[in-house]
């Protein structure tokens, strides 16, 4: 889950990126990378944490060019701590390409072998991304033979990295002296759209991970960029698109709608906050199916991204809604931390309960998912220790119960709370009085009521099927196992390796 944009402008675009990279920070809090292109030369900074923190005045002023671009990074391949691994990536040949990847992908020793061997390319990180880089830059060699690369060529070169590359990838790039190019795998798992704005020197192009870093700059958001699509903007401002897989197969993933996205975004034609609101609506239904609906005396949200469906189930339900947490928004979000310990500590100082709100009540809170557990654990003790008299949980998603391998950090089947467990050893895990889960069914409806258009998704986390069907087994141990080594002296990660090692063995 990372955040990137493209642009092709009239004008300076440093900060044009650097704005749509606040706008996407909820994306990735890890590390921020502008690249722009000024001629036939690139201009890059980056480094590790927020993009404010990365950007200074002199940072700005050392990025010229009308064209770039960017990304917010949280890691799911290579070292959280390592600058060296923050994006943009660059390769001098063919022409010079500068790549930003959001998504994650399923065969990188394989690449990283033809690489080696056939392609004669070295990959100098352990970072996917630069894998991505280095195929798509060979794939492109091969199409141009040394000419100048025109739209064909290059549509050409993202068929070849379709044909070779397996994952969840969503690219922006810019080929220096040329244009910038953006392109979406075959199964559209990983966002993006393109938006235009005009002006009297001519029309301007931004891609991003979301509409809302189109919106919030003033671009008209066009559409999204197709699953299998590539577009390509020369920097005379002409555009060009074209499919360039051979069976595009769309299967958006489903937590981005329940967490990942703002809800102020549109992701493939559908609005975020709209598939929020029926996910209340749908988990009421459940919860007045489980619980006597009579003894809650309120219903409240676990700020942020569970508010819209905690206020329609409250509606439905006709029970009071209150804010009883209160949340620091300084603190980034608990399930990508590393360390059970960091995630347990980061809990009471990213929420803290407002004691009137629970002394002597029944509660129903509303979280959009259970990844670890260590959040909810520690939310339901807060509002037992806030008074609360009984404590109920519901989730706007279902259990996930399966490692993610296509861009969210939940790789690890022991780490995952729902993994292994029946709904009943989840609630006493939580310690939550009773536990009421979205039905993936009702999630899958959810966003098919607000686009009907859509009719698969990426949902492997809920329901442990991969949908670009290479994730075996034997993938799934060896990149547990690689979780699984020995960490740094009091970082947490001890007391994660041995529960994965307790529970791992239960799971399929």
């Amino acid at each position: 889950m990372c955040g990137i944009v493209g642009v092709v402008a009239n004008s300076p675009v440093n900060q044009t990126l650097y704005d749509a990279l606040l706008l996407l920070q909820h994306r990735g809090q890890d590390a921020a990378g502008i690249c722009t292109v000024n001629g036939n030369r690139f201009h890059m900074h980056k480094g590790m944490g927020l993009a404010r923190d990365v950007f200074r005045t002199r940072n700005m002023r050392s990025l010229p060019g009308n064209a770039g671009i960017a990304q917010v990074r949280y890691p799911t391949q290579g070292s959280a701590a390592d600058s060296e691994e923050a994006q943009p990536f660059y390769v001098n040949a063919p022409y010079g390409i500068s790549l930003a990847h959001n998504g994650n992908l399923t065969n990188t020793e394989v690449l990283k072998e033809e690489m080696f061997g056939r392609d004669r390319r070295h990959i100098n990180t352990s970072s996917d991304s630069e894998v991505l880089l280095n195929v798509l830059a060979h794939e492109l060699g091969e199409s141009c033979r040394g000419a100048t690369p025109d739209p064909a060529a290059i549509f050409r070169a993202v068929a070849g990295v379709h044909r070779r590359v397996r994952g969840a990838y969503a690219v922006v790039a810019v080929i220096a002296g040329h244009g910038l190019l953006a392109f979406r795998d075959p199964c559209g798992i990983r966002p993006l759209a393109f938006g235009a704005n005009e002006t009297e020197q001519g029309t301007e192009y931004l891609v991003a991970s979301e509409s809302v870093a189109l919106e919030g700059l003033g671009f008209r958001l066009v559409r999204d960029v197709a699953p299998g699509e590539a577009i390509y903007i020369d920097f005379e401002g002409r555009f060009y698109a074209q499919q360039c897989a051979q069976d595009p197969a769309p299967r958006p993933c489903l937590f981005e709608f329940v967490y990942l996205a703002r809800p102020d975004s549109m992701l493939d034609g559908t609005s975020v906050y709209a598939v929020r609101l029926r996910l209340g609506e749908y988990l009421a239904r459940r919860v007045a199916s489980r619980l006597d609906v009579g003894d809650i005396d309120v219903v409240m949200p676990i700020p942020d991204s569970s508010r819209p469906a905690a206020m329609q189930l409250a509606k439905l339900l006709d029970i009071p809604y209150r804010e009883g947490f209160i949340k620091n928004r300084y603190i980034g979000r608990t399930f990508i931390m590393p360390g059970q310990a960091v995630r347990k500590r980061s809990v009471r100082q990213k929420l803290n309960a407002i004691g009137v709100e629970f002394k002597g009540k029944s509660v129903l809170l509303v979280d959009d998912s259970i990844v670890r557990g260590t959040t909810s654990h520690e939310i339901v003790q807060m509002a037992r220790d806030a008074g609360a008299r009984r404590v109920y949980f519901a989730s706007s998603a279902p259990p996930v119960r399966y490692p993610n391998v296509y861009g969210i950090d939940m790789p690890t089947r022991g780490e995952l709370i729902g993994s292994g467990r029946t709904e009943e050893e989840i609630r006493a895990a939580i310690g939550a009085d009773a536990l009421v889960y979205q039905e993936l069914a009702d999630l899958e409806q959810a966003v098919r009521d607000c686009n009907p258009a859509l009719t698969t998704f990426e949902g492997s986390c809920f329901d442990g099927h991969y949908v670009t069907g290479d994730v075996t087994q034997e993938y799934l141990d060896r990149i547990e196992n690689a979780r699984l080594l020995p960490s740094p002296p009091g970082d947490g990660a001890e007391g994660a390796s041995q529960l994965s090692l307790a529970i791992g063995s239960a799971v399929r």
